[in-house]
């Protein structure tokens, strides 16, 4: 293997060694991930950045590595286009697979949910009471977000709501919804 490897020429070995790097990285980051031990990649923390430093993570450079050196070397073993040629072609490859690895992990972390539930997107809804509504509390039930939830609520006016009440979020305290009973 290491004479096969001697027999190239020193722009040739750069090729390749850039290619099997890169592989060997993006094939073991890939068993990492289907495993499950590696990190997910937080775009969030560089949402700020512009595209160019998003795409500088080990996914990128490691794609970028690979497609230069496999486009380099089949371009320029092969004959086909001169050293400077096959470099410059060699970047370019590797600025596609590099910018086409951004996408695809963005596109990843778009489906990426943080499952918080924003209280304040309740108020108007309308819902049924879950446990007795008094002043010091109680549970209402609201379809929010497409999925029935179980939120704490107290009532608006102090009053108990009895359960199987229709009520009608009035605003948000603290951790509870204010609730008031629907007039029907």
């Amino acid at each position: 293997m290491i004479e096969w490897f001697a027999s190239h020429s020193f722009l040739e070995q750069v090729f390749l060694l850039s290619g099997i790097v890169g592989g060997i990285i993006l094939l073991f980051r890939m068993i990492l991930t289907i495993i499950g031990l590696d990190h997910p990649v937080d775009v969030h923390a560089h949402g700020d950045a512009d595209g160019g430093a998003q795409a500088l993570t080990i996914q990128g450079i490691s794609s970028f590595l690979t497609m230069f050196g496999a486009v380099g070397y089949a371009l320029f073993h092969g004959g086909v286009v001169a050293g400077a040629l096959a470099i410059i072609a060699g970047v370019a490859g590797g600025l596609f697979a590099m910018w086409f690895m951004q996408r695809i992990v963005r596109a990843m972390m778009r489906l990426q949910s943080s499952g918080t539930v924003n209280l304040f997107a309740a108020v108007g809804s309308e819902g049924t009471v879950y446990l007795t509504v008094g002043k010091d509390g109680g549970r209402v039930q609201i379809d929010l977000a497409n999925r029935l939830r179980e939120f704490e609520a107290i009532s608006a006016d102090g009053a108990a709501i009895p359960t199987g009440t229709a009520i009608r979020v009035q605003g948000v305290e603290a951790n509870s919804l204010i609730v008031a009973p629907v007039d029907r």
